[in-house]
């Protein structure tokens, strides 16, 4: 039998290379936009509107991806699954798109962009094209065609990327410089940075087009019957994914309703800056996540399933811990990827790495509610992290700003890991390997503590030299600790 933990981490990396790359390359030109827009101010509505952005996604997948998954891995006639998901996200898609740009001038007036009505209607556009494509994405998911899912994603954010270049590299100076010319003609200062959500939106209908063999070649059926069924485990779901994007974007629009005017959209431009660097993190999980999720599925009816979930934790864990302490050891030069105005805000960097690192950590201890169906249960943890997150934020960001966003995610994340944990190994128990979780925690949170004794020092390179040394001492305890573990994994088998 082959062995499952070399193929999912086969998977991740080539999923990494459709999810993680393109995420890489947006995350690095959303710095290039600190350097083009100089003011925090200028780039606050990108923050903000890329959190409704997620957040309304949530409402538009409504937990059919994970029922898609749970329904057709069971099922003998697999194409009726894919085929009723489809047609259900199609014309709910096309239902709430309409209804929200009938309502986009009022939307525009509540969230304080009264002269951007545009911006509504792109971003509404935006979620209605993701969430048309995600079932085709997750079926290319379940048969393990990672690579024409990679594709995909690269060809999205390719051509994302080259709008956003177009506009803003070529038309904005363009304008600028105030010679007439066809550049100069595109290019509108009243739009400004939302020209990145038309990137968004145009990158999105074509890659629709490119998909459109994944929509023309099904043979259409709605079974209702399956629907109901679809519908009745994806609907916790969806309070689940509310409450997780409360915890996860909900800092990023409240700020400018709870500070004062005069400073709000700066702190918000801060905050989404520094925010990105600590995404590091949620980047690998993503990629993770989309090749572990339909694994673990797939492998949930195996004799070593659980076991193989502990080891799949464990290693998630301590690459993540690397993934803390090579951010925090070299933020001395990754601070330089957003421009100086936007670097007050560094502080959140480790509480927002952290904070990922539970939500991660929740993630891989989410399957045992959703392999046993009691998906409800992972809607009461999650509205419980949310019911933390609004608590915290609206008790302490106008008095210490940003500062209390951050605390209150890793909070509200560290209390749903908890909490997910204690009520997992009463109803699906798994022998996770705590120990070592908790010896490999404790030497990278102590190794990152050892450096900020001597952050004030004014030599950036000594202090390189230093963080870099205690990330190479953690590395060689990893090998000396883990070099047999790791051997012995070779003759796991499913």
């Amino acid at each position: 039998m082959s062995n499952p933990l070399k193929k999912l981490a086969s998977q991740t990396v080539v999923y990494g290379l459709g999810s993680v790359l393109p995420r890489v390359i947006t995350f690095l030109y959303s710095f290039i936009l600190t350097y083009l827009f100089v003011e925090p101010q200028e780039l606050s509505a990108n923050t903000e509107f890329y959190a409704y952005i997620s957040f309304i996604n949530i409402l538009f997948t409504y937990g059919m991806e994970t029922a898609f998954f749970n329904f057709s891995s069971k099922a003998e006639n697999k194409n009726v699954v894919y085929s009723t998901a489809l047609i259900s996200i199609f014309i709910s898609s096309i239902g709430l798109s309409l209804l929200f740009m009938l309502f986009s001038g009022s939307i525009a007036d509540l969230v304080k962009e009264p002269n951007h009505t545009n911006f509504v209607v792109w971003c509404v556009l935006i979620v209605a094209t993701d969430a048309m494509m995600a079932i085709p994405f997750a079926r290319l998911r379940l048969t393990n065609q990672a690579k024409r899912f990679a594709g995909l994603k690269l060809l999205n954010v390719t051509l994302f990327i080259l709008i956003n270049i177009f506009y803003f590299n070529i038309c904005k100076p363009a304008y600028t410089s105030g010679e007439a010319s066809f550049f100069a003609s595109c290019y509108n200062p009243e739009v400004g940075v939302g020209y990145t959500f038309l990137a968004g939106l145009l990158a999105n209908i074509i890659c629709l087009i490119v998909l459109s063999k994944e929509f023309l070649s099904v043979q259409y059926v709605f079974d209702k019957v399956l629907w109901k069924q679809m519908f009745t485990y994806a609907w916790p779901l969806l309070i689940l994914g509310f409450a997780g994007m409360i915890n996860e974007t909900f800092d990023r629009f409240i700020l400018k309703y709870l500070l004062p005017e005069d400073i709000a959209r700066g702190e918000l431009g801060i905050y989404g800056a520094c925010y990105r660097i600590a995404m590091l993190m949620t980047i690998f999980t993503t990629a993770f996540k989309y090749a572990a999720e339909p694994f673990f599925f797939n492998n949930a009816q195996s004799k070593n399933s659980k076991r193989i979930n502990a080891v799949v934790m464990k290693y998630y864990v301590l690459f993540c811990l690397f993934l803390f302490l090579g951010t925090m050891m070299n933020l001395p030069w990754l601070q330089k990827v957003v421009s100086e105005k936007y670097r007050a805000g560094l502080g959140v960097v480790p509480i927002l790495l952290l904070a990922n690192l539970c939500v991660g950590i929740y993630w891989n201890l989410s399957i045992w509610f959703k392999l046993t169906g009691q998906t409800k249960f992972g809607a009461m943890i999650t509205v419980g992290g949310a019911i933390i997150t609004l608590v915290i934020n609206f008790g302490f960001i106008p008095k210490y700003g940003y500062m209390a966003c951050a605390w209150a995610t890793l909070i509200s994340y560290g209390t749903m890991m908890i909490v997910s944990y204690v009520l997992g190994q009463k109803y699906y128990p798994v022998k996770y390997n705590t120990r070592s979780i908790f010896v490999f925690t404790f030497l990278a949170l102590g190794f990152y503590f050892i450096s900020t004794i001597y952050s004030d020092m004014e030599s950036t390179s000594i202090k390189l030299i230093l963080n870099n040394s205690l990330l190479i001492l953690f590395a060689w305890i990893f090998y000396k600790l883990e070099f047999d573990n790791l051997k012995n994994l070779k003759h796991l088998e499913a």
